[in-house]
């Protein structure tokens, strides 16, 4: 593969703060919903309420909350980003390519803009990047455009750059949902119930075009395939609904796991295929909040909770699987000449 030129493979995601401090999440935060693809009104309006009112709460709060699922070693969403990335490195390394693989975040270091000026300094001659969100949307995708875009002004770099919209079908990245699902315990000859629950968007966006809704279902249709279920046997939900301003992409995770406590019997299994790695929507909100919200929902309904009748299904994380999928997703943009 010695005519391949060098290809920098920049994985993008959201961010995480850099400590489960209030200033840290303030600081954070501040990146994220100033974004104009996040903001919901006017930016100077925006600005003031962010400020004075959104930002002194919330940071408090969500400190909190990153303090749960903190790490000795920092934050779980980093240590398992820098993971995924050497394993995707390793994996190039095996057959010669001359591929170079950098991990950046939207919001947080380390920046696009400088995982890009290090990918030109080390003579990339082609840049792909993959966000690493399989679903696409304005609000997640858009932004990694964006910061590319800006990126690219800013370090005066004319160089070929390929952004890979979504994988949500892909066909590597289905096996491996499916598979972990498994792995996990769910039982396909039962009476176990697959909950699919990705993060919300507001609806507005949808009417702007964003097809993240059509892929959300793709996806959830086409695990539910490779585990042969029937469609009895699982549900979608959205979570992570910002604010109440807005109307957002619905049926609510609450309000679906509400129903299932009450309707259902047998154990459920909870996986959300649109966060590429754990994050504070999944390591904090199902075991502090869904899981628990699920068990006070059976206690209304008249029934007695048992600790094996909720399950989480992790994310691909750092895992070999993960590693498989993203480098199938990359091979046609990247081990070309």
């Amino acid at each position: 593969m010695s005519e391949l030129k060098t290809v920098g493979v920049l994985l993008v995601n959201t961010g995480t703060p850099d400590a489960p401090k209030p200033r840290a999440v303030r600081k954070y935060l501040a990146r994220f919903l100033s974004d104009p693809r996040i903001c919901p009104m006017p930016r100077v309006a925006w600005w003031f309420i962010l400020h004075l009112f959104i930002l002194p709460k919330r940071g408090r709060v969500s400190a909190k909350k990153y303090a749960k699922i903190w790490t000795d070693e920092g934050s779980p969403f980093t240590i398992e980003h820098q993971k995924l990335m050497r394993g995707l490195q390793a994996q190039y390394d095996s057959v010669d390519a001359p591929i170079i693989v950098r991990v950046a975040m939207d919001y947080s270091k380390p920046f696009v803009v400088d995982e890009m000026a290090e990918l030109k300094a080390l003579g990339c001659e082609r840049v792909v990047v993959l966000p690493l969100y399989p679903q696409s949307a304005l609000s997640t995708t858009g932004s990694v455009q964006d910061h590319v875009a800006d990126a690219l002004k800013k370090l005066q770099w004319d160089v070929p750059v390929t952004v890979i919209d979504n994988y949500h079908d892909n066909p590597t990245y289905i096996r491996a949902l499916a598979a972990s699902i498994k792995h996990a315990g769910f039982e396909v000859d039962s009476n176990d119930k697959l909950l699919f629950s990705y993060h919300s968007i507001p609806l507005n966006d949808i009417e702007n075009g964003d097809s993240y809704e059509l892929q959300t279902g793709a996806s959830s249709l086409l695990i539910a395939s490779e585990l042969g279920l029937d469609r009895v046997r699982w549900t979608i939900g959205y979570q992570c609904r910002f604010d109440k301003s807005r109307a957002w992409l619905a049926p609510f995770t609450k309000d679906v796991l509400k129903r299932l406590a009450e309707h259902d019997d047998g154990r459920l299994f909870m996986v959300c295929p649109n966060f590429a790695v754990d994050c504070l929507e999944t390591l904090y909100d199902i075991d502090y909040e869904f899981k628990p919200m699920y068990f006070e929902d059976m206690v209304q309904a008249g029934k007695t909770p048992y600790e094996d009748c909720f399950h989480y299904v992790p994310c691909l994380d750092k895992s070999k699987a993960h590693v498989q999928v993203l480098y199938d997703v990359l091979a046609p943009y990247v081990l070309k000449g």
